[in-house]
């Protein structure tokens, strides 16, 4: 199954226009060669300052083998933004994309939404998201790509989805609401948590399906 390695960097404008040219520079193409990358993605947050860097790979494996490669330059990513970077693993157990360009056009938006869940109903989430939410987005105009992220030990997930505009994404289904509507009784009872949707940029991206 394929993973990813987020990264999460808060810093001001200028320093995170730093970190950003570093990445797609320095970053990119030493961990694109590696064995079994499926390419790099960045997100900003340019109000409240924050970007996203993703890592993705063919498997656990060779994300967990890329380590030795990403720490030292984790290392200069904080020392650009002046602060620490934090690091999440995830499994992909959905990886949907229908369009995902390079250098996409400056309107292009990236919804994150964080679901927290026990660690026995992680399943249960991704079926949801795959059976019912993806099928709804596909069919929807301005759909660019869905990914599902997942920690079955800990139950959280993030659900991501490109679009080629803020009207396209207002439009589209919410994969929250989808998934507290739709998440079978029979799983405990528990409505999964979601976390407030937050909306991205995107700045750039090379990923590509496994």
């Amino acid at each position: 199954m394929p993973a990813t390695r987020l990264n999460r960097i808060a810093a001001d404008a200028a320093a995170l226009d730093e970190c950003v040219t570093y990445i797609e520079r320095q970053i990119r193409p030493e961990l694109e060669a590696r064995p079994g990358s499926l390419g790099i993605s960045v997100l900003a947050h340019r109000e409240k300052g924050i970007a996203i860097f993703g890592s993705v790979w063919a498997t656990s494996l060779e994300m967990t083998g890329s380590e030795d490669t990403e720490a030292p330059f984790r290392g200069e990513l904080a020392r650009l933004a002046g602060g620490p970077v934090t690091v999440e693993d995830y499994q992909i157990p959905i990886f949907e994309l229908v369009e995902r360009p390079a250098v996409p056009p400056d309107s292009y938006v990236v919804r994150l939404t964080r679901i927290q869940v026990r660690p026995s109903q992680v399943d249960e989430v991704i079926e949801v998201v795959g059976d019912m939410a993806v099928p709804s987005l596909v069919v929807t105009p301005g759909f660019c790509d869905a990914l599902l992220f997942a920690q079955p030990a800990s139950g959280r997930l993030i659900s991501e989805t490109v679009w080629r505009d803020p009207q396209a994404r207002a439009a589209a289904p919410s994969v929250a609401a989808i998934i507290q509507t739709q998440f079978p009784a029979e799983a405990g009872g528990q409505i999964p948590d979601v976390e407030d949707a937050e909306d991205y940029a995107l700045v750039f991206s090379t990923l590509r399906e496994p």
